[in-house]
C-alpha cells in the first residue's frame, strides 16, 4: 500500500505533445470506427451506470444494485421517493457521467498525476463491483479492471502515462456520442423509457431538452478537458 500511495502522490513528467495527440487519435478511433464502437461503448456504460449509482447515494437514495448488459445497456436500481430532486439527480447523472469522469482525469493529468488517474479508476471499479448484480456485469468489470491493474502495477512510467491519456481522451470523446444516438433513436419512436424521457415525466421539461443539456455538458467537458490535456 505504501508503494501504491507513493506512486499515486508522485507526479510524472508530462508526455510530449505528439504523444498526447497520438493518444487522442487512438481514443477517437475507439469512438468513431463502426466495428469498434459497439465494444468500447460498454466502457461508457460502466461510467454511465456508476454515475447513476453515485448520484443516488449522494441524494440520499438506497442503491439496490447495478446491471451491465451485453448489448451495452445497463440498469441502476435505487430505493426512495419516485419523484423529487433525488430522483431527478439520479436520472440526470448518467449521460454526463463519463464526461465528468474524463474531466476529472484531465485535471489530474494536467498536474502530472498520470498514475493517480489509473488507481482512482481502479478504486472506482472495485467499489462498483460490490453493486453488480449480474454475471455479465461482473465479467465486464473484471475484464476491464485486470488489464488496468497490470498496467498500473507493472508497466513503465511512460506506458502508464500514455494509457492514462488514452483513457481520458476516450471518456471525453465517447461521452458526446450517446446523446446523439439517444436522440436519433427517439426520433424513430424508440427509447421511450430513456433517462431523458423519464426526466421529462418528472419535470415536464421535454425529453429533447434534456438530451440537449446532456450534449451541451459533455461538449463543454470535452472542450475544457482538451484544453488541459494540450496545455504546454
Amino acid at each position: 500500500m505504501r508503494e501504491v500511495w507513493a506512486a499515486v502522490t508522485t507526479t510524472q513528467a508530462r508526455p510530449a505533445t505528439g504523444v498526447v495527440l497520438v493518444a487522442a487519435a487512438l481514443a477517437a478511433a475507439l469512438v468513431v470506427v463502426g466495428g469498434v464502437w459497439p465494444v468500447t461503448r460498454r466502457l461508457v456504460t460502466i461510467a454511465h451506470e456508476g454515475a447513476h449509482g453515485v448520484a443516488a447515494l449522494v441524494s440520499g437514495r438506497r442503491l439496490s444494485g447495478i446491471r451491465l448488459h451485453s448489448d451495452s445497456s445497463g440498469l441502476t436500481v435505487s430505493r426512495g421517493p419516485r419523484t423529487g430532486p433525488g430522483m431527478v439527480l439520479t436520472l440526470a447523472a448518467g449521460y454526463p457521467g463519463p464526461a465528468l469522469i474524463g474531466l476529472g482525469a484531465a485535471w489530474l493529468l494536467s498536474r502530472g498525476y498520470a498514475v493517480a488517474v489509473l488507481w482512482v479508476l481502479l478504486l472506482a471499479m472495485a467499489l462498483l463491483l460490490l453493486q453488480i448484480r449480474n454475471f455479465y456485469g461482473l465479467w465486464l468489470l473484471v475484464a476491464t479492471g485486470v488489464p488496468l491493474f497490470l498496467v498500473s502495477w507493472y508497466a513503465t512510467g511512460q506506458t502508464q502515462s500514455t494509457v492514462a491519456y488514452v483513457i481520458t481522451w476516450f471518456l471525453l470523446l465517447a461521452a458526446v456520442r450517446p446523446p446523439w444516438e439517444l436522440q436519433s433513436e427517439r426520433r424513430r419512436g424508440g427509447a421511450r423509457g430513456s433517462d431523458a424521457d423519464q426526466l421529462a415525466g418528472l419535470t415536464r421539461v421535454p425529453g429533447v431538452v434534456w438530451v440537449g443539456l446532456f450534449l451541451a455538458v459533455n461538449a463543454a467537458c470535452l472542450a475544457l478537458g482538451a484544453s488541459w490535456l494540450l496545455a504546454a
